[in-house]
């Protein structure tokens, strides 16, 4: 009967042991979903991290480099650093300057001490920056109508001529060329609203409504900007290594669908290695794989991409590219998760440290071949990532902790992660194509949802060649209005040359350029690695 007894008590303290192990393990992850949440909320999202961390990552480091392993042959740049001005002067370099001359009159040059003749002995100059508001003013096109008088007076038949006049850009509208590209800059690139534009307009004095800008830029978009969109196309898909990613996107009368549900933005981008730079938006009503896998079409192709299984759902030809940057995304939300005193001896931390290593071998190899680089990384990076994953095999974690999770990604993720390695033309991350759906996240705050499917294709038309514009160093404004006075009235041979890289685009649409970006500029138009060629660096090694 004793024994009966103990063994019903050591069971319930069984019992009671294991659920109060459960219910702890269910207090900290909620303590750290909170923890998550406010950080997320009031904390900064930067992933940067402490200088003392960096200088601590370094020195374990060095202990684990492999000293055999040969250094990239980096190329060494001689200059003279030139003696500095002022940052000020070199931020208005590029402005035109208005001078003001204050001199004396005459009669007011006389020496105060012994009245003779003063000259002028130098200059007090002081500098301002002085803005000049936009204006609105009607252009009246009067085109001449000429007769012949002769004619008027002997003959039955009057032969008429006019003058030319440059074609307008939308028939039978008050639109020109630089008012649409200013109504298209603003909301596109400053991301204001039409019905901001509208209050704005009619300030000046204009009765504009949202709904005639709203058409003038479904107008231009699907009547001038389709075919540079087109063309920018077959030079992207011209291109071996790639960037992907997709956004969220709202469109309030889209057929089939609730006015709540959200459709897409696919977003594709040519590589670093790239002699020009095609970033293209293109509206889906889905999220399927089916989209890319239309848009790329099958032929072999380095994507770089995020986790996002539509990726890994592609055609073999398309070789995925795992973003490291995602990866190291998911430690540091960890590490947000736990408390400050325990940071810095935390798994998160140690595997942030060991992922910026490899992100610090890939700032020293920026400036080197592709060919170097691929040979580079395997010498050190790949057998420090392999590293990283034996590393992370030995830990022991709750699986649905932010640190267990964070594992679970980085071993379902490790496929396509490891293929960064088989090429010298991948890059580490999806960082790029981020930055550049970073507007159309802005633009989506601001102006919120699209109203049709037509403005929802036109936005992903004139976002294209907005972002390829300022990719390839030329100013949005004038690189539109460029394209609307030219595209109307065919004064071009080809399409080519008026692609943002192309000769005939004029020098007031390009940027001023800083030294290290000519020398960049420079060093692309030696040599473009990135066509499509029966030649892989690296590959299938």
């Amino acid at each position: 009967m004793c024994m009966n007894i103990d063994t019903n008590w050591e069971q319930i303290v069984a019992e009671k042991d294991a659920r109060i192990e459960e219910l702890e393990g269910l207090v900290a992850f909620y303590k750290e979903q909170i923890r998550l949440a406010q950080i997320r909320r009031f904390g900064p999202s930067s992933e940067k991290m402490s200088l003392c961390d960096q200088i601590e990552m370094f020195e374990n480091i060095k202990k684990t480099d492999e000293p055999e392993t040969p250094e990239p042959e980096l190329e060494v740049i001689a200059h003279k650093r030139r003696k500095r001005i002022g940052k000020r002067e070199d931020d208005l370099s590029g402005l035109p300057v208005e001078v003001i001359e204050y001199e004396l009159a005459e009669e007011e040059r006389v020496c105060p001490d012994c009245n003779g003749k003063m000259h002028e002995m130098s200059h007090d100059v002081r500098r301002e920056l002085k803005t000049i508001p936009a204006q609105a003013k009607v252009l009246e096109h009067r085109r001449a109508v000429y007769s012949c008088r002769n004619c008027e007076k002997n003959s039955d038949h009057v032969p008429i001529v006019q003058a030319t006049t440059p074609e307008p850009v939308i028939k039978g509208s008050l639109a020109s060329p630089s008012a649409l590209a200013h109504i298209i800059t603003q909301k596109y690139e400053t991301h204001m609203p039409l019905y901001r534009q509208e209050v704005s307009w009619s300030r000046q004095g204009v009765a504009l409504s949202r709904q005639t800008m709203a058409n003038w830029v479904i107008r231009c978009a699907e009547d001038w900007f389709l075919q540079i969109y087109d063309r920018m196309k077959r030079e992207m898909l011209s291109r071996e290594v790639l960037h992907a990613d997709e956004s969220g996107l709202q469109v309030l009368r889209e057929p089939g669908k609730p006015a709540t549900s959200n459709s897409y933005m696919w977003l594709y981008r040519t590589s670093g290695d790239a002699k020009w730079h095609v970033i293209l938006f293109e509206y889906q009503p889905s999220r399927s794989h089916i989209h890319p896998k239309l848009f790329l079409g099958v032929y072999p192709r380095l994507l770089h991409a995020d986790g996002y299984a539509a990726y890994h759902m592609l055609p073999p030809e398309i070789t995925v590219i795992g973003c490291w940057g995602h990866l190291r995304r998911k430690f540091t939300d960890s590490l947000k998760t736990n408390p400050i005193k325990e940071r810095p001896d935390s798994i998160a931390q140690e595997a942030v440290k060991r992922i910026g290593y490899l992100f610090h071998l890939e700032d020293r190899w920026k400036d080197i071949e592709p060919e170097d680089r691929y040979k580079s990384r395997l010498a050190a990076s790949k057998p420090f990532a392999e590293d990283f994953f034996a590393w992370l095999s030995a830990q022991k974690v709750l699986p649905k902790s932010a640190t267990g999770k964070a594992i679970s990604y980085a071993f379902e993720q490790r496929k396509w992660l490891m293929n960064f390695y088989l090429d010298g033309r991948t890059e580490i991350s999806n960082n790029r194509i981020e930055n550049s759906v970073r507007p159309l996240a802005l633009g989506r705050r601001n102006w919120l949802f699209c109203n049709t499917v037509r403005g929802a294709r036109a936005s992903a038309i004139v976002y294209s060649i907005i972002e390829t514009a300022r990719a390839n160093g030329l100013k949005p404004f004038e690189y539109l209005e460029f394209l609307l006075e030219t595209l109307p009235n065919a004064t071009i041979k080809s399409i080519d040359n008026i692609l943002p890289w192309g000769d005939a685009v004029p020098d007031r649409c390009r940027m001023p350029m800083s030294k290290e970006g000519a020398r960049v500029a420079e060093k692309k138009q030696a040599g473009d690695h990135d066509r499509l060629s029966p030649e892989v660096f690296g590959r299938g090694a």
